[in-house]
């Protein structure tokens, strides 16, 4: 089906119903690491895998995607830092314009140079507005895109980010405070993006524990993203996704 992932974005969004994906970064799993993961996620009701990194210096990206694939069914969606982190194995792939950046490299520059691989690969292309916001402390983020954050309590900037990158056609909308953040986006930041955008909203960076995860879906967040907290407390799989699925439903 064209768009499979796209269209479960769309419908789970229009029915009020919160989705949690674990996001797994290629440079920190090993393949056994990767099976155990894939066993908690299946066990959680994970709604998607999301793979990448600001980095990904290995080069073992389809295989991670392969181990993923043969060990569940959970959609893979590859979540890209560079144009290299491309792998046809996957359902689809997150196509990142960092919309809160002045960097033209980051805004369409790569993208040129990733174009051609990324439409050979066959892959489903989602194209988002990707918001880098203030975690309280620098970065991997940050640092590799050569961009300022958008401050962490200017929610009407990231509200009017969030419109134009809407307008330009982005499908979605992605708030990220990034890998190790001290402080995990605000829910009145994101009910503010929330109420003005009818773009999926997926948050993520900074939520370490369930109740962060649960706050974030009811101020308006359509998907929650957790990938740091979980390296280091594979436990919070099922706590995260249990918050998350029991966030209110809103039509």
């Amino acid at each position: 089906m064209l768009n499979k992932i796209y269209n479960s974005f769309i419908e789970k969004k229009a029915k009020g119903v919160k989705s949690f994906a674990v996001l797994i970064d290629p440079d920190k799993v090993t393949p056994s690491g990767i099976t155990d993961l894939a066993a908690k996620c299946i066990a959680a009701k994970v709604d998607y895998i999301f793979l990448g990194g600001s980095l990904v210096i290995t080069h073992h990206l389809d295989e991670c995607v392969q181990q993923l694939k043969s060990s569940c069914d959970i959609p893979v969606v590859l979540f890209p830092g560079s144009p290299s982190q491309v792998s046809r194995y996957a359902d689809a792939l997150l196509y990142l314009s960092v919309i809160s950046g002045r960097n033209p490299e980051l805004l369409i520059g790569q993208h040129v140079l990733s174009a051609p691989a990324v439409k050979k690969s066959g892959l489903e292309v989602i194209s988002t507005g990707y918001m880098v916001i203030d975690g309280g402390a620098p970065t991997t983020v940050s640092y590799i895109s050569n961009t300022t954050p958008i401050p962490a309590d200017k929610d009407d900037i990231a509200m009017c980010t969030a419109i134009a990158g809407e307008m330009l056609g982005m499908k979605v909308v992605y708030m990220d405070a990034g890998s190790g953040a001290r402080k995990a986006i605000t829910e009145s930041m994101i009910a503010r993006v929330s109420s003005q955008v009818s773009a999926p909203i997926i948050v993520g960076g900074g939520i370490r524990d369930a109740e962060k995860a649960y706050l974030n879906c009811k101020a308006g967040a359509d998907i929650i993203v957790v990938g740091n907290a979980i390296e280091k407390d594979t436990s919070l799989i099922k706590e995260i996704a249990d918050a998350v699925h029991a966030a209110p439903v809103f039509k």
